[in-house]
């Protein structure tokens, strides 16, 4: 029982604020690391195989190791998203979105420390190089909007919304990270994540339709954020019919 006299002490301002963003800083780092890694290195030729599970498994123990501190978003569409249907506050946003983007920078760049030097230059650090002609921007673009809502709707429905929140919310992550590389791989990666995009741009100075991997996200957060506040969260969550 809480004694009445002496309630709980207030979370120190550096679990409140610092911890949670060098928590993204170091989640992001990671995830990047190991996504650019398993492009860069496939010298079997596994086509979407490996990065598909690369991507989706790595999710599951950096989640679990993260989620108290800081939510593990890892993505700044997440974050944004979860801002949006209310579940983190705003102050916090900008500072995880920067936190991640530095996290991919930083994941991007211990990639090119340890990868092969010619498979680095090969795969262009495992930043995304699928699009090759503007004929291709259409259905890319359109990939990462419909996947990218997809991953949103099950991160939205599995970890934020009150009435569908599972302690199986990682494991689903992962697998609909998998289930979408494999599936729309050809058509744009896809990334659905800009600070994954970001950090390999940034460390192999690849920018090749880059833009894609943003608009695509940001398009999509909005989608799954009016799905989300209008058609099927909880009541807390509707902004209407609630």
């Amino acid at each position: 029982m809480v004694d009445a006299e002496h309630p709980p002490a207030k979370p120190h301002w550096y679990e409140r604020y610092v911890m949670p963003c060098l928590a993204e800083l170091m989640g992001s780092t990671i995830f990047v690391f190991m996504g650019c890694l398993s492009v860069v290195e496939d010298t079997l030729g596994t086509g979407r195989m490996q990065p598909a599970l690369v991507h989706g498994l790595s999710i599951v123990p950096i989640v679990v190791m993260l989620e108290n501190i800081s939510g593990a978003h890892f993505n700044p569409v997440v974050s944004l998203g979860v801002w949006l249907v209310g579940g983190m506050k705003l102050i916090m946003v900008i500072p995880y979105c920067i936190a991640q983007l530095c996290g991919g920078i930083l994941g991007a760049a211990l990639t090119k420390a340890v990868a092969s030097s010619d498979n680095y230059a090969i795969s262009a650090g495992g930043a995304f190089s699928v699009i090759k002609t503007n004929a291709q921007i259409g259905p890319a673009l359109g990939n990462e909007i419909i996947l990218t809502t997809i991953l949103m709707l099950v991160v939205c429905l599995s970890a934020v919304n009150g009435e569908t929140k599972s302690p199986l919310a990682p494991v689903c992550v992962a697998l609909i990270v998998t289930i979408n590389i494999l599936a729309g791989g050809a058509a744009s990666g896809p990334c659905m994540n800009p600070a994954r995009a970001f950090g390999p741009a940034v460390v192999a100075n690849y920018w090749t339709y880059h833009w894609v991997y943003w608009v695509g996200p940001l398009i999509a957060c909005l989608i799954s954020t009016l799905l989300m506040r209008f058609v099927i969260g909880d009541r807390q969550m509707r902004l209407f019919l609630k």
